[in-house]
């Protein structure tokens, strides 16, 4: 997340220039600071190039998809992602969810609607941000001031979404979460996806934790703990 009191930046990432212009219109009066790409190469860069908080990021795009996008921007971002769909079927979302998306808007939609989605993901990644001490010792530090886990010294790339995951789970250690409250309380309560989305993203931070995933503990039939 950027510095407190700065505005945070949104990226708008779409091939269609009057969808950029019309949200980027509405975003920056709600006070955000507003940068736009016409595809996903040009994303990548700006991305690359400075500090960006959220991305709002078409799925259909010539030359670079908003699932490629989302992959690639993953091995050096954690920004938030929205994905732009005009599909709302559960197994795009589910794939969106595998390359690292937060969450999904469905076309067309409301820029009043989207600004309030953006504002939800941004408090409650802040929270998790501000909050101090979750699951920290000598090799595996979870760092929620730089919002960064690093393991033996070495930073693992983590989604937002993988790292607000992690930490409310090393904030209840011991605790059965089950699914619908990780959704509830990750996803938020106006979320009204599959709860496949939290095995999913649960899948996908196991992978990037490689030998310490053990921590992480399946408890079948009900959810997930954090074993200390």
């Amino acid at each position: 997340m950027g510095d407190v009191g700065k505005s945070p930046v949104i990226l708008i990432v779409d091939d269609e220039q009057l969808i950029r212009e019309l949200v980027a219109d509405y975003l920056s009066d709600e006070g955000y600071s507003v940068l736009q790409a016409k595809n996903g190469r040009d994303a990548l860069n700006i991305l690359r190039e400075q500090a960006v908080d959220l991305v709002v990021l078409d799925v259909m795009m010539p030359g670079m998809n908003g699932f490629e996008v989302c992959e690639e921007l993953r091995t050096f971002s954690r920004a938030i992602v929205i994905m732009l769909t005009a599909k709302s079927e559960d197994e795009d979302k589910i794939s969106g969810y595998e390359c690292g998306v937060d969450d999904y808007v469905t076309k067309p939609f409301s820029p009043k609607v989207l600004s309030a989605k953006i504002n939800v993901l941004l408090q409650r990644f802040r929270a998790a941000d501000s909050a101090l001490g979750a699951g920290e010792d000598d090799y595996f530090v979870l760092d929620e001031a730089a919002m960064e886990l690093r393991v033996g010294g070495e930073v693992v790339a983590l989604s937002s979404k993988e790292f607000e995951i992690l930490v409310y789970l090393a904030k209840h250690p011991n605790q059965v979460l089950t699914r619908d409250r990780l959704l509830d309380v990750i996803w938020g309560f106006d979320y009204y996806g599959d709860a496949r989305a939290v095995d999913t993203s649960i899948k996908r931070l196991r992978r990037k934790l490689g030998a310490e995933s053990e921590r992480i503990v399946t408890v079948r039939g009900s959810g997930y703990k954090y074993q200390t």
